[in-house]
């Protein structure tokens, strides 16, 4: 399979250049860092006391500082939602560089685990060097209290010691929590450790706080180096013991600065003389400047959602689908959202702290306020919400009145929040493929053709869907022939190309019912012949950039994402999309 460079650029080429960007500006921070704290003057005793492990230490710490101050950006969901839907963003290039937030978001974790494991361990090797290489001669430069004193009391008995081996175990359960096998065996753990955040920055800001490393003031008046002559005949000239007893007022006296400096002093030309002592004092905290910012941001974002979700939703309807999936309808005041977008759902009765996304299947619009959600049954979670909400019914559909509605829990949206899906109708030709459930995030652009699919630029739609069962197609099977009959009334067959595909079957099946006919004629068994369908739509859509958007199982994804890479014989190209809740 040929690669087409431009496809390759227009789909992996943006990413994997920040990548490397991103890459390289660790590095040039880390290099630039450790050559300032291995030739700087003003680093010169500390240098000579804690050798590479200062530079080390300092270097990874410039680079940690930078990942845990741009690691919450991409968590800034509604500030990445303002970008998506307004014009601050025109470039569609650079609106689908926002679509790798969650790429980002784990570049930066990683990086944090790599370089916090090289400043551990610089800062291991610093301990000892402060208990074995204890300076006598500067006492304030020592973290130590006194030679050989044992370097666990630096790690353990010190502010910046204890609050960093804390650190360390709060990262190591954040990171082994945030691996695919615990996150898809269970969420939970994975949802609770990653809140531990917070306590992680509160303990970098004491980290930063205890001054252990300090750097010389007076470089002028004493240059590293130099030589006190003051000093020197402190040490080196012997007093009688007669002459300590008789002017024990006198001895300590320093060299008078107004008399020559002896011969033996000066013998060596290219030593230079000062009189004054060196001065040390411990850094600001450049963390603080670091990661303030951000996490403010972040904070005031959190709050702002708290604030706009603390208003419960009213459920209009639970509807029971096939296949054990659930449909719920609500309502709430001045709710906007665009096709594609996700929202947060947290009902108190299930759980206190846990919340999980869900993409819109139904969009407010001008004539309607209703919206709604599509959830499958899987986990805990999900289990407990649909109890709580078909409690006492036995029936397929629950559908009550306003006045009648206490009896479902209280349930809390946040959101809405943008995904790489609003981008579908963006494109004159849109290729959206789903797999099973994944199909959510295209009903609400299916709901919004359905209203009316003159004012976008969308002019073709190809939606291909998977399932395993010949009952889950009836999720949306109204929704499918409504706008399919729809189309045929304005003349506009052409405008959406249906395909289902049924993977798993023990013979010939069809959608059950009279009204489903039209499905019936576009249902496939088996899978779908994914390169020979990119060759038909590249040949019916001739010299023209196709959005190509997928919502399942990963090894679809892996295919259509390699199809999209690959060059053609019509000058058509593919941009590839995938869904991912940041």
């Amino acid at each position: 399979m040929a690669l087409s460079w431009r496809s390759w650029l227009a789909n992996e080429g943006s990413k994997h250049l920040f990548l490397f960007f991103w890459l390289s500006l660790n590095v040039w921070l880390f290099g630039k860092t450790f050559l300032l704290y291995n030739q700087g003057l003003q680093y010169y005793y500390l240098h000579q006391m804690l050798g590479l492990g200062l530079c080390i230490s300092r270097a990874s710490a410039s680079v940690l500082n930078l990942n845990c101050c741009l690691i919450l950006l991409p968590m800034c969901r509604v500030l990445l939602a303002f970008l998506r839907g307004s014009q601050k963003v025109a470039s569609k290039k650079t609106r689908r560089l926002l679509d790798k937030s969650k790429t980002f978001h784990v570049t930066c974790g990683v990086t944090i685990c790599i370089f916090s494991v090289l400043h551990v361990a610089a800062h291991l090797v610093n301990a000892l060097n402060f208990s074995e290489n204890y300076n006598e001669e500067f006492v304030t430069l020592n973290a130590a209290n006194y030679r050989g004193e044992d370097p666990r009391k630096l790690l353990f008995a010190t502010v910046p010691g204890l609050t960093g081996v804390i650190m360390v175990l709060v990262l190591f359960l954040m990171f082994t929590a945030s691996t695919y096998a615990i996150r898809v065996s269970n969420y939970d753990i994975f949802w609770y450790t990653h809140n531990l955040f917070f306590v992680f920055y509160m303990l970098l800001m004491l980290h930063v706080s205890g001054g252990v490393l300090k750097y010389q003031t007076n470089l002028e008046e004493h240059p590293p180096g130099c030589f006190n002559p003051n000093k020197t005949l402190r040490q080196n000239l012997t007093v009688p013991k007669a002459f300590e007893e008789l002017f024990a007022d006198y001895t300590t006296e320093p060299f008078p600065e107004d008399l020559p400096v002896p011969e033996p002093f000066v013998q060596n030309s290219f030593m230079r003389v000062c009189s004054k002592e060196p001065k040390f004092q411990s850094h600001f905290p450049e963390t603080w400047f670091w990661i303030s910012g951000p996490l403010c941001l972040y904070c005031v974002e959190r709050l702002y959602r708290y604030i706009r979700s603390n208003k419960p939703v009213t459920i209009t309807s639970v509807i029971r689908h096939p296949s054990n999936v659930l449909e719920v309808r609500m309502m709430k005041d001045d709710f906007e959202a665009r096709p594609g977008q996700y929202v947060i759902l947290h009902c108190p009765r299930v759980s206190a702290l846990e919340s999980h996304p869900f993409t819109l299947t139904m969009c407010p619009t001008d004539t309607k306020a209703t919206f709604g959600v599509h959830l499958k049954v899987v986990g805990d979670w999900t289990e407990r919400f649909r109890d709580l909400l078909l409690l006492h019914s036995n029936q397929d559909t629950e559908i009550l009145p306003i006045f009648q509605q206490r009896r479902y829990p209280k349930l809390y949206v946040d959101g809405p929040f943008g995904s790489p899906f609003e981008e579908s109708l963006n494109y004159e030709v849109s290729l959206c493929v789903a797999g099973g459930i994944g199909v959510t995030p295209f009903a609400s652009v299916l709901n919004t053709l359905l209203d009316g699919w003159k004012c976008y630029k969308l002019r073709r739609l190809y939606f291909i869907w998977v399932c395993r069962d010949i009952e889950s197609f009836r999720w949306f099977a109204d929704l499918l022939c409504m706008l399919h009959n729809k189309l045929w009334q304005e003349n506009r067959p052409d405008y959406i190309n249906i395909q289902l595909y049924l993977s798993q079957t023990d013979g010939i099946q069809k959608i059950i019912g009279e009204k489903y006919q039209a499905l019936n004629s576009r249902l496939f068994i088996g899978r779908p012949r994914w390169k020979l369908l990119f060759d038909d739509i590249a040949k019916c859509n001739r010299r023209k950039t196709i959005g190509v958007f997928c919502c399942g199982p990963n090894k679809i994804s892996k295919i259509l994402h390699k199809l999209s890479n690959s060059s053609n014989s019509y000058g058509t190209r593919f941009e590839y999309n995938k869904e991912s809740f940041s």
